[in-house]
């Protein structure tokens, strides 16, 4: 059985596949490079294919179909940069992966923390050696009602700390679980909107929930609200939450991911133009924080996503049942 992985990285990644492969008795080979015509041949003989988020279009997956792949695990949670309708149509098995979910969950109250204390705008001033306290005064965040978009593995965790913290929290998801009854409060997204002093989204990326927050949302909510978004971009109407902004009704974005991020993160863009004018305007912005996709990125997260890569491909190619296969 042997898997071909793109988009290898040496630096961490490498020494977890090469446990792993020899824990499940797997043959494997690398590129560092992203998929594309030019490197899909490597791919030829192989069975399976470990790779990140590199959008994989219809012609991607009949190319490794014509190279004997059989099945493709993505190394990430999200599989909606390929194209899992026609997968299904030529026979090609999908697998995702999962970790974690404390890498998320703590990053994200990093974030809210980070929000609460302004704490970009007093690093910014700090650089200039303005000490002062104008513009600078913190919300606690035991005195915050804090609004919980989705509450499945990461989103409850987020909930079980924020519990630590004395917050108020209402939660939305439209799967409610009776153990987070008893830490939160299960609301509609109208409530949630109107009473929130915070928002933080968990919710998978779905065409019911694209562009979740938008314009009729935002006029919703609190003045000040801060906005924590570790979920997916594209929960965010970007062009409206740079409206809401700049006009102060949202008072602090905490960004970890972004609408069209795709071919931008995990690059090194050094000295490149880079061809997406909303990224650019929210990096001027002083009530955003803004990272580039690095929520999930810890030694723990990394070696699940390496292992379950390779768990779900061998159950795929062997049969078996697993929880990380998308599509037979």
């Amino acid at each position: 059985m042997k898997i071909f992985v793109y988009n290898m990285r040496e630096f961490d990644e490498l020494p977890r596949f090469e446990k792993y492969a020899k824990e499940y008795g797997i043959e494997f080979d690398y590129t560092t490079e992203a998929p594309s015509p030019d490197n899909y041949h490597l791919a030829k003989g192989y069975d399976g294919l470990s790779i990140i988020t590199t959008i994989t279009p219809a012609e991607m997956l009949d190319a490794m179909k014509e190279n004997g792949i059989k099945v493709i695990s993505t190394r990430t949670i999200g599989y909606e940069h390929i194209d899992l309708n026609h997968a299904k149509e030529i026979g090609m098995g999908i697998c995702n992966v999962t970790y974690d979910p404390a890498s998320v969950a703590e990053y994200t109250i990093m974030m809210i923390l980070l929000g609460c204390r302004k704490m970009r705008y007093v690093m910014e001033r700090a650089e200039v050696q303005d000490f002062t306290l104008k513009g600078k005064l913190a919300r606690e965040l035991i005195h915050s009602t804090v609004g919980v978009i989705g509450t499945g593995r990461i989103g409850s965790h987020v909930i079980k700390i924020l519990k630590g913290f004395g917050a108020k929290i209402l939660c939305y998801d439209i799967y409610p679980r009776e153990d987070i009854k008893e830490m939160a409060e299960y609301v509609d997204l109208e409530t949630l909107y109107k009473e929130s002093d915070i928002i933080t989204l968990h919710a998978p990326a779905t065409e019911d929930n694209y562009h979740m927050l938008n314009k009729d949302a935002f006029e919703k909510m609190k003045d000040g609200v801060i906005i924590v978004n570790c979920a997916r971009g594209h929960l965010i109407n970007t062009g409206d939450m740079i409206d809401y902004l700049t006009n102060g009704k949202i008072g602090i974005a905490a960004l970890d991911v972004l609408e069209r991020e795709a071919g931008l993160y995990y690059n090194d863009l050094s000295g490149r133009v880079i061809d997406n004018p909303e990224m650019a305007t929210l990096k001027k912005m002083q009530n955003v924080i803004f990272a580039p996709h690095m929520a999930f990125y810890t030694e723990e997260a990394v070696s699940n996503m390496v292992e379950n890569s390779i768990k779900g491909i061998k159950a795929y190619l062997t049969g078996e049942d697993d929880p990380f296969i998308v599509n037979r």
